[in-house]
């Protein structure tokens, strides 16, 4: 990661200032992701209430809407993650927690929105040992 400190290497101090630019471009990026995430789900949902039967949702609708509400949350947890790379006080410690917490939380988006008639088992398995590498991290 990048340190707050300067260098002697005037190359160096440039380079890590075009970096630091280039992660705020990412994080505004990341904000549009995000608001453009909201805006769907909210179309979606009105799509999917407005169709017959009206204003009810089947449980593939709830299902695949609780997978958007979760890819909107690991987009905002990406975003801290920019955030704590960009900050000049970093903790990287905490830094490796946010990461496995957002690792986390993506399996888990992919594990609500199995569908399991259609798995295989080695695709489950895959999961659970994902799952069970990222808990003892």
């Amino acid at each position: 990661m990048l340190e707050s400190n300067t260098s002697n290497d005037k190359t160096i101090d440039f380079l890590n200032r075009v970096i630091r630019q280039v992660s705020r471009v990412v994080a505004v990026i990341m904000v549009l992701v995000i608001i453009w995430g909201v805006a769907d789900i909210v179309y979606v949902l009105y799509q999917r209430l407005m169709a017959p039967p009206f204003m009810l949702l089947e449980i593939k609708d709830i299902l695949a809407t609780f997978g958007a509400f979760m890819a909107v949350l690991i987009a905002i947890e990406i975003y801290h993650n920019i955030i704590l790379y960009v900050a000049d006080h970093r903790d990287h410690r905490l830094a490796v927690e946010i990461v496995l917490g957002t690792a986390l939380m993506a399996i888990s988006r992919k594990v609500i929105v199995f569908d399991f008639k259609e798995m295989s088992p080695e695709y489950m398995y895959g999961s659970a040992a994902v799952i069970f590498a990222l808990v003892i991290g």
